[in-house]
């Protein structure tokens, strides 16, 4: 990405990267803070078996679709009014949430809070390349903001449950509302002014991309609920994959495209997308069934079951934290191969699992392989993403890594839930039936996982050696 970066203080930088940081992580918290909250949601609002489902899909429907849009606005509008805007909605839909008195409620504050995730995400990553010069401190801000999408996740499930059981399912959205406050009242004074891009909206484009990557969650949820032959799954399917296809001719002769496909050009910035969606893939099926095994098979509560993904966070925060020295010393790309291959080995283990398994050999072991991987994915996958993005698609990138951050667990989910559901034999049920079907679906997770190492091995890692050998013929030309 050109560097356009603003000379500023070393004050103000940390300012944005907190202001930034955090509100990402209030995001990512609530994409998973819903799995242990969510049965003591369920007792309490009286939800049916469709309700409850939708609580957490209504989410990841509306995030994941408005995410290109969102990205679009923070460049035609500003990504700093942009940003606010949307941490106002986020806070005010968690807040709803939280005081919701039925389950239809509940899922209409749930999509809002939708609407303000697809704006934060894309445009929080936008602002750390407009306010880092490249190098060093962007490089450290990116290393930073991965680590949060992995931290995020796991940390959620912690929170989720401990406030769940100390005071109420409530809490975990109502955490929200003091952070959001927060944030916005920082934002006006530390964030950078951005100068919109003159123009209008691709209104084709945005229709298109909103309906089209609506349309493949929607299809993967249902196929999660049905299968993937119900009817309506295939009538979205194809749907979707008909407004992609209208997005993608569109995009090709739009003035000021919401999806510039120019974006694709870079072997680099296209293995970061399909790497992540295929890792997302795996990791959304990781964190659901193994919440599952250890409350139905292992006998967790809510709160243990939390606690249980402890040994994934804590090694998984240290070796994000380390990252950026990592990569300095071994390459990013090199780095980002090793962290996908260690996790497919941990999650190949964690796979084994069985009615005969126990927490600390079967379940905690694997977690500190994956927990180690994942800290070395996230910041290399997410520099791939952005890779070599003028200033003018800052917006545009960062929407694309966010989109296939998304499609990745709702594709992920809705393919693991019917591997498992599929393992499971017809005389097997009660525990036995949710330790095959866990299996199952873990193993399929190591395959997606596999194929997202061959994506990083073949797409970026050659790439990075090209630009390493380039830089010292260029010095020396240049000397």
């Amino acid at each position: 990405m050109t560097d356009a970066a603003p000379r500023m203080t070393s004050g103000r930088k940390t300012a944005i990267l907190v202001i930034v940081l955090a509100s990402y992580f209030m995001i990512l918290l609530d994409n998973s803070v819903i799995f242990t909250a969510l049965p003591s949601m369920e007792a309490d609002l009286g939800l049916t078996v469709g309700q409850t489902a939708w609580v957490q899909d209504a989410y990841t429907l509306v995030f994941g679709g408005l995410l290109l849009l969102g990205a679009r606005a923070s460049d035609i509008l500003g990504r700093k009014p942009v940003f606010i805007g949307g941490l106002i909605v986020f806070s005010v839909a968690s807040l709803l949430v939280g005081m919701a008195p039925t389950g239809g409620a509940a899922i209409a504050a749930r999509a809002l809070q939708g609407i303000g995730a697809a704006i934060v995400a894309p445009s929080s990553l936008s602002l750390i390349t407009a306010s880092f010069p490249a190098g060093h401190e962007r490089n450290r801000a990116v290393a930073l903001y991965g680590a949060t999408a992995g931290i995020g996740a796991s940390l959620g499930l912690v929170v989720g449950g401990l406030l769940a059981s100390a005071f109420s399912w409530r809490a975990g959205f109502y955490v929200n509302v003091p952070i959001g406050i927060v944030m916005i009242l920082m934002a006006p004074r530390f964030l950078p002014a951005s100068h919109p891009v003159r123009g209008r909206f691709d209104v084709v484009g945005a229709i298109a991309a909103t309906l089209g990557v609506g349309a493949l969650v929607f299809a993967t949820i249902h196929a999660a609920e049905a299968s993937w032959g119900a009817p309506l799954t295939i009538g979205s399917l194809v749907g979707g994959l008909a407004l992609i296809a209208l997005l993608v001719w569109n995009e090709a002769r739009a003035a000021q495209p919401i999806m510039p496909l120019r974006l694709f050009d870079d072997r680099v910035r296209v293995g970061g997308y399909v790497g992540r969606l295929l890792f997302m893939g795996a990791m959304i099926g990781f964190f659901f069934f193994t919440t599952q095994f250890m409350q139905d098979v292992l006998g967790f509560t809510p709160l243990q079951a939390g606690l249980g993904f402890l040994p994934m966070t804590a090694v998984n925060f240290a070796v994000a934290l380390a990252s950026p020295r990592i990569a300095r010393r071994v390459g990013e790309a090199p780095a980002l191969v090793a962290g996908v291959a260690v996790t497919m080995v941990g999650m190949l283990w964690l796979s084994r699992i069985g009615v005969d398994s126990t927490y600390v050999t079967d379940v905690a072991l694997p977690m500190v392989l994956i927990g180690a991987g994942q800290g070395l994915v996230f910041a290399p996958l997410t520099s791939a993403g952005i890779h070599g993005a003028s200033e003018a698609d800052a917006g545009a990138a960062s929407g694309l890594v966010n989109t296939f951050h998304q499609l990745g667990m709702a594709l992920g989910l809705g393919i693991l839930v019917v591997v498992g559901s599929h393992a499971v034999g017809a005389g097997v049920s009660g525990v036995e039936a949710v330790a095959v079907g866990a299996s199952a679906s873990l193993a399929a997770g190591t395959a997606l996982l596999l194929a997202s190492l061959v994506v990083c091995a073949a797409l970026i890692l050659p790439a990075a050696r090209r630009e390493a050998t380039d830089v010292p013929a260029t010095a020396s030309v240049a000397d």
